[in-house]
């Protein structure tokens, strides 16, 4: 299974090789934006190993965002507080 994360574009970095510094809730990181060459500073996209796959919504990336931000508790829920004993 594969996991693209939504980040917000913050600059344009280097546009004949089509790259951006986009933010992840903090997290900043250069990411190709070839696939996506509309993709603009403000716009959300979705993005896999380094380069942004789609584009989306404002609203679109906060769901996705708290999706991807409660996955921690539901594994505890589901896994207990320590699945693995320690040797």
């Amino acid at each position: 299974m594969c996991l693209g994360i939504p980040g917000r574009i913050i600059a344009m970095t280097d546009a004949a090789a089509a790259m951006a510094t986009v933010d992840f809730d903090g997290v900043r990181r250069e990411v190709c934006l070839a696939f996506v060459p509309d993709a603009a500073v403000d716009d959300y996209v979705i993005v896999h190993v380094g380069f942004a796959i789609s584009r989306l919504d404002e609203d679109e990336a906060a769901r996705t965002l708290a999706v991807i931000r409660a996955i921690p508790d539901a594994l505890a829920a589901e896994l207990g507080p320590d699945p693995v004993e320690p040797l």
